[in-house]
């Protein structure tokens, strides 16, 4: 039976190296074993809001499952926070939904426009890792669709493997279907958030590891222009959910009641030149010298959590070529590596528009989650010339002090470097064989780290 696809360039987030798809969008979950099972393509990979930054949900020649239709909400226990749903509903969804009753997502990445299997499959972070861990976490469990098996329900009760193989597994165990994960309680849509100064990258780190146990939230801006003694300069933003006490007046009638947020297009891709070294540098110092050590600001959680989902389409303003997004995570006895990450950026003139900086707690369980425990460093870098060998040159130095990479958002890495960074790889890929031992799940992702080889 022929089922009707589209033809369609794609490209992860940053929209480096854009690729041609066959993209299926099904409006039932039955619909897809029978896409599976229609051979018309030799290999598929399932896609949400395609937030992830590389080409891990991009399928240059083959099939693409869109899941943008798959997203019902199934049910929802108001006793335990535990909620049911397909795979495509979206972080915003569940936000929308719940948080007027009280309840949270656990743990979020700095996007609400992600799936539920785009969480699960990247097995997201937020600036709760240090206290909480990843999304992973709160999965009660999930319905993964396997080519060699079926339909199979795995938890950490059963299907051991099988769930922490496709726990950051990239989409490629399994068509996730649908899921039980567990939401928190909080007390108002609100953040109090204490903003600390930091003078270079020392004061930022020793200032965290004293203080961050007392937050449930912490992240940090970084200032990737600066140099010399400077290096690191940062704004430290740690935050917990605002009880309704802490709320000014006006907001303790309504407490998870927000103001809606002026949402601002970008309809066209910006010139390269906007986003100079110069612009970026003015820019870095407006924002640092805006900020000031300040303790119990309350925010509402679109501004905490999320500052740029309200710029949509903000990825052209990188231009046309795109740009990749690089996260690093390296041991905490590594901070020459951070210092090193810097100062080779500094030296390139690729001026990195953001720089986030966080605390990781100990590492998941997921054979391919890439917390581990340590500090996390993200940047953003445009796509100019020589950039692929300049990213090696910042894999080399991950690699050399213990560090790895996060699969969500890496477009350029080497399977070599990869295998060394994720010790976890050869068992991952034992039951990626025992479930799908065609390879009947691929991604562009996949084929250029040699996980799968077609």
């Amino acid at each position: 039976m022929s089922i009707p696809y589209a033809t369609q360039t794609l490209s992860g987030w940053g929209r480096y190296e854009r690729q041609q798809c066959e993209v299926y969008r099904p409006e039932q979950a039955r619909a897809i074993e029978q896409v599976l099972r229609s051979n018309q393509h030799d290999h598929y990979i399932a896609r949400g809001l395609g937030r992830s930054y590389g080409d891990a949900a991009v399928n240059e020649g083959g099939g693409v499952i869109d899941f943008s239709r798959l997203n019902r909400m199934m049910a929802f226990d108001p006793a335990s926070g535990i909620l049911e749903c397909e795979a495509g509903v979206s972080l915003a969804g569940i936000i929308a939904t719940f948080l007027p009753q009280g309840w949270f997502l656990p743990v979020t990445p700095g996007t609400k426009f992600v799936t539920v299997g785009g969480a699960i499959a990247n097995d997201v972070h937020g600036k709760n890792h240090h206290r909480d861990g990843t999304f992973g976490q709160f999965v009660v469990d999930f319905g993964l669709f396997t080519p060699n098996r079926g339909l199979q329900v795995c938890s950490r009760a059963y299907n051991t493997g099988l769930f922490w193989a496709t726990i950051g597994g990239i989409g490629l165990t399994g068509i996730i279907l649908t899921a039980r994960i567990q939401l928190q309680r909080v007390p108002s849509a609100y953040i109090s958030v204490d903003y600390h100064k930091s003078r270079n990258l020392e004061d930022a780190l020793s200032t965290m590891h004293a203080s961050d146990e007392r937050y449930q939230y912490s992240v940090a801006w970084v200032n990737c222009l600066a140099r010399g003694k400077k290096l690191g300069q940062s704004v430290l933003m740690r935050g917990n959910h605002a009880t309704v006490d802490q709320l000014p007046a006006r907001f303790r009638e309504q407490p998870y009641q927000v103001k809606p947020r002026r949402e601002v297009p970008v309809p066209i891709d910006f010139p390269g030149i906007v986003l100079n070294a110069p612009l970026l540098r003015t820019f870095n110092k407006l924002f640092y010298g805006m900020h000031r050590s300040v303790e119990g600001v309350i925010t509402d959680y679109n501004r905490y959590f999320y500052p740029l989902d309200s710029i949509h389409h903000w990825n052209r303003m990188y231009g046309k070529r795109g740009f990749v997004q690089y996260q690093a995570t390296l041991p905490p006895e590594s901070v020459g590596g951070l210092v090193r990450l810097l100062e080779r950026l500094g030296q390139s003139g690729r001026a990195s528009f953001l720089g986030v900086l966080k605390c990781f707690g100990e590492s998941g369980a997921g054979l391919l989650s890439h917390p581990m425990k340590g500090y996390t460093l993200t940047l953003d870098i445009p796509n100019k010339s020589g950039l692929p060998p300049f990213l090696h040159e910042l894999d080399e130095i991950v690699l050399a002090h213990g560090g790895r990479l996060y699969l969500a958002k890496d477009a350029t890495a080497s399977g070599e470097v990869i295998a060394e960074m994720y010790p976890k790889l050869d068992a991952f890929c034992a039951i990626k064989g025992e479930v799908d031992p065609d390879n009947r799940l691929s991604s562009s992702m996949a084929r250029r780290l040699g996980i799968v080889s077609l």
